[in-house]
Parts: structure tokens; sequence; C-alpha cells
């Protein structure tokens, strides 16, 4: 593979905690930032992000890896966050990237996906 070519994959990626995986969330945390920096240091794109649930906090203030998402977002990968969940969680006036979106848009970047991994 010749570098400095983004791979930019037919792969939805969903945020679900606020975090990854189900460990500790110091550990869940550190293991999702680390995952970050690796797709932006390999520029792997996925097709999207989705983010539900408590997976909407990553991208409001005070997430630790708001700068590794804003950078994903400024290589055109769209990060889609569920509006309902930043309502519940009285988030909306905290968000600091990606675009609201509702049920609809997360299914149908779900559906247009080669894959779909579920951090």
């Amino acid at each position: 593979m010749e570098p400095n070519i983004p791979l930019i994959a037919n792969t939805v990626l969903t945020l679900r905690a606020q975090g990854m995986g189900h460990g500790q969330p110091e550990l869940s945390l550190r293991l999702l930032k680390t995952y970050l920096t690796m797709l932006l240091e390999n520029d792997y794109r996925p097709q999207a992000i989705c983010f539900y649930t408590e997976g909407v906090y990553l991208a409001c203030d005070g997430s630790p890896v708001l700068d590794e998402l804003a950078q994903l977002a400024a290589r055109g990968v769209p990060l889609i966050l569920c509006k309902t969940c930043l309502d519940y969680y009285d988030l909306s006036g905290k968000r600091r990237v990606g675009i609201v979106g509702g049920m609809a848009d997360i299914i149908e970047a779900q559906w247009r996906a080669g894959k779909v991994i579920n951090l």
C-alpha cells in the first residue's frame, strides 16, 4: 500500500457508550482515544460514525476525544448524533462536533454500510 492514500471504508462505527468496551470507564476511554488516534494516523476513514445512548457524550463539552473526532470530521467523516439522546441527557447545547440526526439517519447510515462495527 502506498503512503498517504486514505483508506475510506464502507464501514460505519457506532458508539453507544462513553468509551470502548465494557471495562472500567478510564480504561474504556483510553482504548477509544487510542482507537481514534490510530484511525487518524493511518488515515482510515469510516463511512460514518453514529453516536447514540451515552455515546453522545463523546461529542460534547468535556469529552477527552473531541480533538480526534473533530479531526475525523475535518477529513470528511460524518459524525451523526442521535437527537433523542442529546435531548434526553440535556446535551443539545453542549455538542461540539458532529451533526444532529434522527434514528432515520442512523438507520440509513447502517443500511448503506457494508459493515457496522459496534465499539
